[in-house]
Formats: structure tokens, C-alpha cells, sequence
């Protein structure tokens, strides 16, 4: 499993490397499948440069990335056209709805399975939590982001299975395996 939750994407040196280290190949080579649907705001809607920035500014060419919006269910598995899917933030329960909708956790559970790999951002890291409604079942625990400097996790290995909520801060992201939660910052 090659999932990274983040409340605000490649911040720091240390979360950036350790996204790249999630990638098959070349970030010139990767293709990836950038999800902005959660930002349905005005206030999201102006961090989607952002985001997208996330990815060019680590060397995935702007041809490479597909902006896709839920709009129907992938016909072909993810896996056999995309290295990365990028989840942005915004609305968590209009995302998951969308996401429920149009049929598209199934396709998003076998990619993630087939380790692909997931970058959450906010909204598209708390749809993973299990503290919401139709939540997509990765984390056993409930999920805040944004949270204030001395309220985050401490970075440090997990279980898996934790059940006690996760403040996470801007400056942090969860590295989720099979058998781990890695928070780095």
C-alpha cells in the first residue's frame, strides 16, 4: 500500500522525498490522475493551483496529468493508465458522495491494492477516516487536519489498527502501509 494523508500536500523537504521514494518510476515518466472535485468553494477552489503545483514542482510534466472530476466510473483499471492519483481538498462529504456516486471506490480500493499510489490532501485525506459516514475504510481512526503545532501526532511509527483520532498538522503527513502508520514532518 502506497497511500501519503496530508493536510496540505507536499510541504516540507522531508514529505516530498518521501512521496517521491512512493513513485514506480521517473517523475518525468509518471502519470497521474489529479482529483479536484472536493473544491467546491471558493476558498478551495483557490488552493487548486496549489496542488497541481505539488506535482509539477517535483518533475511530473503538465502533459501527464489528467484533471478528472468524477464524473463517471473508469471503464479500465487505474492502474493500467495512472502511477499516481492526487486527491484534492475541499468538501470531505461532497467528495465521498461524489466518489460513492459514480462508482468509483471500487476502481480506487483495487488500484490501492495493486500498490498504487495515493496522495491525499485535507478532504481527500479525511475521506479515508473512519470517523465519517461512507468513509473509504483505510484508517481505523478518525482524522483531523489543520490542527495547531501543539496538538499534531508526534511523528513515529503507529499501528495500523490505531483507533485514537489523529490530529494531523500542515506541516505532516501519514505514510499508510499494511502494517504501519508513519507520521513524518
Amino acid at each position: 500500500m502506497n497511500v501519503m494523508l496530508t493536510s496540505c500536500g507536499l510541504e516540507t523537504k522531508c514529505i516530498e522525498r518521501a512521496f517521491l521514494a512512493m513513485l514506480p518510476k521517473s517523475p518525468a515518466d509518471i502519470r497521474a490522475l489529479y482529483i479536484p472535485t472536493a473544491a467546491n468553494d471558493p476558498d478551495a477552489i483557490e488552493v487548486l493551483p496549489k496542488c497541481l503545483n505539488d506535482l509539477l514542482k517535483i518533475g511530473i510534466a503538465r502533459e501527464n496529468i489528467t484533471v478528472y472530476d468524477l464524473y463517471d466510473a473508469p471503464k479500465t483499471p487505474l492502474a493500467a493508465f495512472y502511477d499516481v492519483i492526487y486527491f484534492c481538498g475541499g468538501s470531505t462529504p461532497y467528495l465521498l458522495r461524489r466518489i460513492r456516486e459514480r462508482g468509483f471506490e471500487k476502481p480506487l480500493a483495487e488500484y490501492i491494492a495493486c500498490d498504487g499510489v495515493v496522495l491525499g490532501v485535507s478532504a481527500g485525506s479525511r475521506i479515508f477516516a473512519d470517523d465519517l459516514p461512507g468513509n473509504l475504510g483505510l484508517l481505523s481512526c478518525g482524522l483531523d487536519v489543520h490542527c495547531a503545532d501543539d496538538s499534531c501526532i508526534r511523528p513515529g511509527s503507529y499501528p495500523v489498527e490505531r483507533e485514537e483520532r489523529i490530529r494531523l498538522g500542515n506541516r505532516q503527513a501519514i505514510l499508510v502501509k499494511e502494517d504501519s502508520l508513519t507520521v513524518i514532518e
